[in-house]
Parts: C-alpha cells; structure tokens; sequence
C-alpha cells in the first residue's frame, strides 16, 4: 500500500506512469483518502470520484501553467495530493493546516478558490479571455459537477463562452448528486443522455476500441465518443443543449477509465474551439459505506476507516430543532411551506419531507431563484420558510431587496451555520449576514439564544406579516428542551436575564453565556453587571437599550459576526440617534476573513472571549473605580 503513491511529489512525477501504473496509483489514493479522512473528517464522497479524472488531467495537461478550476472545488483533495501536498494531506481542515477548499495562497497550483457551487465556467472563461488578450498558449479546464449546472450562474457563463474563447475545455462530472440527489429538469436531461441506449452502444465502442489497439488509436477513440456528428444526429439529440451555447460535446464517457480519459484529453488540448466532456462518475468509488449512504460520505467528521461508522449524534442540533418545528407548525397551517436549495440534508429539511412532501420543495442550486420563489408563493397567501445557509444566502442579496422586502411579503429566510463555520473555512463561515441583511426596510432580524427560542423564533416568523430572517448556528446549543406548544415573542422585545448598575452587557444568541460569564466575573470585582438577550437584531429594543444606557457606565456587546455593520453597530447607531452618550465595547469578529479551524481557537485568537472582554473593559473599570462607583 502507498508503494507508488509515495513516488508523487509533483505532477511531473504522474507522466513516467503507464496506464496501468496509473490504475493502481488510483486504488492507492482512494486508501489513503479513506485512511486520512477518517482521522480529520472531509468530503470524501466526492473526492472518492473524481481519481481517475484528476489523474488523467495531469497527465495531460501541466499546472501550474494550465489552469484547473474545480467547482466545487472541495473536489479537489486528489488535486492537492498529485501536487505536492500529500506530507500535508492528514492536517486538512485542521488548525494551520491545508483548507478543505482550493486557495491560491496555499499553492500555485490552485488557480482558483471557491466554496460555492457555479463559478467555475465564468472563472475558467475569465482565465481563458485573459490569455487569449494576452497571446499566451495555456489550457484552462473547467471541472464541474453536474450540480453546478442547476445554478443560473453556469447558464450565463455558458451563453457566453463561444461568443469570447475558442479554446477552453469543460468537464462535466456526473454523478447524479450534490449532497442530496440533484432535482430538476438539468437533472433528468443529463440522466436522459446517460442511458440513450445508442450513446451507451459507441461509448462501449469506444472503449472496445481503446483496448484492442493499446492506446494509439485517441483519435479514433474520440471519433466514436463524438456526440454530434452529422450521421448520427437523429439518434444524438441529447447534446444539441450543449451544441447550441456553441461548446463541441463528447461523451458521456467513463470517468474512471484512465486510458481513455488520457486519450480524449490529448485530443481535445488540441481543438481550436469550446468543448464539453461529459464524465459518468461515482461518487463514494472504492469504499462501500459511501455508495450506501451518499449523502452521509459527502462531508463528514471522523469515522472508522473499516465499517464508515461515525459517533453517534447525542442531542439534536440547531438544524434538527429548526426541522422539528418545522414539521409540527405545518401540520396546523396549510400554507407554510419549506424550501432548500439543494440542501435538505444540511438544512435538516430531509427531515421535514416525510411529513410534508407536497410542501417541501428543493430547487437545486439555485438561492437567487430560491428566494424569488418564495416570494412568489407569498404572493399567493402562502408562507415560506427558505432554509438557506448564511454563507449561501450572501448570493441572493438582490432578491431578498427587489423581491421580498420592497414588496414586504412574508418570507422567512431560515439561516443555518449564522456564525463560525469551524473546519469549512472563510467560504462559509456565516459572518456577514447581520450587516448585509438589516440595512434593508421591512425585514425582521432574529436571533435564538437557545433550542427552545430557535423554536419560538420560527413560531413567531409564521406569525408575522412581513419578511423575517432567523439565523443560528451550526451544531448543538446548550440543550434546553423545547417546549411541546411553541410561544410568540413580541417583535423588537429584548430578554433581561439579570439586572445590574455598572455594567450592561448584551450577548447576542449563543454568545449569551459569555455574556453571563462575564458578569460573573465583575460582580467578583466588585462590578453591578446586567445581562440581556437581545433576541432582535432588528429592530432594536430601544427602550431596553436607553435604560441601560443612562444608567449603566459601559455597555459590552458580544456577536458572533463581523464587528463592521453588525450587532455592536447597531446598538451604536441607535445610542447616538437617541443621543445617549456611553461607551460601547464591542466583542466580534475583525474586518478580515477568518481562516478555518476550531471554533474555540479561533475565538481565543481573535479576541471572542471573557478575556478579551476584560481587557477592554479595563480603563473604563479605573475610571469607574476612581470615582466611587464600585459596589462591594
């Protein structure tokens, strides 16, 4: 095991292999992918997949000179071990260690990073263009899921490329499945062109051929493959997608045949036109708890490496919670609606479909169109819950102004991972969505401090009428049971958790126990501290916050969020337009992105703590101190 893997330091290392050399290095990846994973966690699924197709495109092509852009690029494990990166590969999503993603501060031979679905066309398009400007010669190949093809931003993409390049290589890899299976009509089209009993007969041909001349005959090879020849257009008619936004398609073909992958790769590095290959992969190949359970083995922690056996979850998380309310506010409104896009399973929705199937929608990868939908429905009496991650909901900005909130129509948008996303990394840490989100009229801003208020939040939004935002976090909370009947908050209504003189301190959602933390350690010092849960974001409980503020000598505010625009600012803002002079010491995240990690490291590191807190707190305590203000 490893014997030819430990021989690859670079890609140069993949071009001394024979094809049969090159299967085996394949087998050799998918155990080491197996056996590091199991260890750190990660999307082996998908990365279990694309073997073949990563190998075969270094063989062929030469990075860093050749740009690959991956979309999404957590497929890209196999990419960063043929690069230099396999002493590195066990530190994978760890703290200081490589990123679960493609980055192009990490090595240069990752042109291009990106945790979100649909940029890889318009990304390899701009490359390509730029080359093209510039007389250089490079290839720029496009790896994308099928997936990505349920996005709106690969159709613009794809409306765009013959009119720009005449040479840029797109690799369609179909596996069927996102983290859910994929939905839509993209999906049952590709699914038609894959089992077209005639495309199937010269893809067998083709490999037959393969075979029988040892690799010498790729032209003849991909003459076979060729989906569009003229002869056989009557029977070929599933490609005419691809040959009217002007990209040459071949396939579908094996992707975990290397031979022929090389073969094909070779010719089309030579074509002076578009052209879209289209891969018929497995995603999970070589391991069997993956196959079995797809959804599972997309992203995962730790696991054992024999039986694919994960520890077993204890309390439910906060999406969990989320679902279960879900399914219990349904069955008492007709109108209440779930949707997701292409996320039931990190939503929690999966959860939520059996009971409700006809008002569980799934729209592929599509959150733009998500959100416009919803408000569609809204329209019409309905009222949609749109589970959305934060991180994800950042693209669908303009829907949620133009289309929800202008028209103040009562979608709910569900924000799950609202705050550090821990090991996935600055592409979706959901950090940004106070500041991006309460700038806008009409929109109710919510955030739970617990399970039982996440439940209570969800009541309250189906309640309201107008558009609402909840977001919460990912993982487990403190474990407060959730009541049976769910009670509505009174919009912009803080909680006062404990009273206090000197000090107020303000603790959004689940950084309400720093706050109490903190309090405790003042009322050590000598200090009067209250606590509040602020619950709404927006709007603001003012009438809260001007009580504390003409009585208190220093208000402290925890987020987990960027401090730029969030939860601090706007207690800021409101002081000032009150004209209530007091100090505020904010605790949140800086004005840069936050690389991955644990969630408690990165917290110490930045200054997200008790400590942080103190410190500066400090000159206000001595002033408070100097003019008698200290309870004992």
């Amino acid at each position: 095991m490893g014997h030819l893997l430990d021989t690859i330091h670079s890609p140069a290392d993949i071009k001394k292999l024979s094809v049969s050399e090159l299967e085996s290095l394949a087998q050799e990846i998918r155990e080491f992918l197996v056996r590091t994973l199991s260890k750190t966690g990660g999307h082996l699924g998908p990365n279990l997949g694309v073997v073949e197709l990563t190998l075969a495109m270094h063989y062929v092509f030469d990075t860093p000179q050749d740009k690959f852009v991956f979309d999404v690029s957590h497929q890209a494990y196999v990419h960063k071990i043929l690069t230099g990166r396999r002493e590195q590969f066990e530190t994978i999503r760890q703290p200081g260690g490589l990123n679960g993603f493609m980055l192009r501060t990490e090595s240069e031979h990752d042109s291009y990073g990106a945790g979100h679905a649909g940029t890889a066309l318009s990304a390899a398009l701009g490359m390509a263009v730029a080359r093209d400007l510039a007389g250089g010669k490079e290839n720029v190949i496009a790896l994308a899921g099928d997936a990505a093809f349920t996005n709106g931003i690969s159709f613009e993409a794809l409306n765009n490329i013959a009119d720009q390049t005449k040479r840029l290589i797109v690799v369609l890899n179909d596996n069927e499945w996102s983290i859910d299976r994929n939905v839509g009509a993209i999906a049952r089209y590709l699914h038609k062109i894959v089992t077209n009993e005639h495309l199937t007969h010269l893809h067998d041909s083709a490999a037959r051929l393969l075979e029988r001349f040892g690799g010498k005959t790729g032209k003849t090879a991909v003459h076979v493959v060729r989906r569009a020849e003229e002869a056989a257009k009557g029977l070929l008619w599933p490609s005419v997608l691809f040959e009217e936004f002007g990209l040459t398609y071949y396939g579908p073909l094996d992707g975990h045949n290397i031979g022929l992958l090389i073969e094909t790769f070779q010719f089309l590095k030579a074509q002076e036109r578009p052209v879209l290959l289209h891969a018929i992969t497995q995603k999970g190949r070589g391991f069997q708890p993956a196959l079995d359970k797809q959804k599972k083995f997309h992203g995962l922690g730790p696991y054992d490496p024999e039986t694919g056996e994960t520890k077993s979850a204890g309390q439910p998380t906060y999406s969990e919670v989320f679902a279960n309310t879900l399914v219990k506010l349904a069955s008492g409104n007709d109108k209440l609606v779930a949707i997701t896009a292409a996320m039931p399973n990190g939503t929690a929705l999966d959860l939520f479909r059996p009971h409700h199937p006809k008002k569980y929608f799934d729209v592929g990868i599509a959150e733009e169109h998500a959100v416009i939908f919803a408000a569609g429905m809204a329209t019409q009496g309905y009222k949609p819950f749109c589970a959305i991650y934060s991180t994800f909901l950042q693209r669908a900005f303009d829907p949620i102004v133009h289309d929800v909130c202008l028209q103040n129509l009562p979608v709910v948008f569900c924000m799950d991972r609202g705050g550090l996303s821990g090991d996935d990394g600055p592409t979706h840490h959901g950090l940004f969505d106070i500041s991006y989100l309460r700038g806008i009229p009409n929109i109710v801003h919510m955030v739970p401090k617990d399970e039982d208020e996440l439940a209570d939040m969800l009541y309250t939004a189906m309640l309201h009428d107008g558009p609402s935002a909840v977001r919460y976090p990912r993982g487990t909370g403190p474990g407060t049971p959730v009541k049976d009947h769910p009670a509505a908050i009174p919009i912009g209504t803080a909680e006062l958790i404990q009273d206090g003189e000197d000090v107020a301190i303000f603790g959004l959602g689940a950084l309400l126990p720093m706050a109490q933390e903190l309090a405790a350690k003042l009322e050590d010092q000598g200090h009067s501290a209250a606590v509040i849960n602020p619950r709404f974001v927006k709007p603001l409980d003012r009438e809260m916050l001007a009580r504390y503020a003409q009585r208190a000598g220093v208000i402290v505010t925890f987020e987990d969020h960027v401090l730029m625009g969030g939860f601090g600012s706007a207690v800021m803002e409101a002081l000032n337009e009150m004209q209530l002079s007091v100090p505020v010491v904010r605790i949140g995240w800086p004005d840069h992105f936050i690389e991955h990690g644990k969630v408690e490291q990165l917290r110490a590191k930045y200054g997200i703590s008790v400590e942080a807190a103190l410190e500066k707190l400090a000159p206000y305590l001595r002033k408070m101190s100097r003019v008698g203000v200290v309870r004992r």
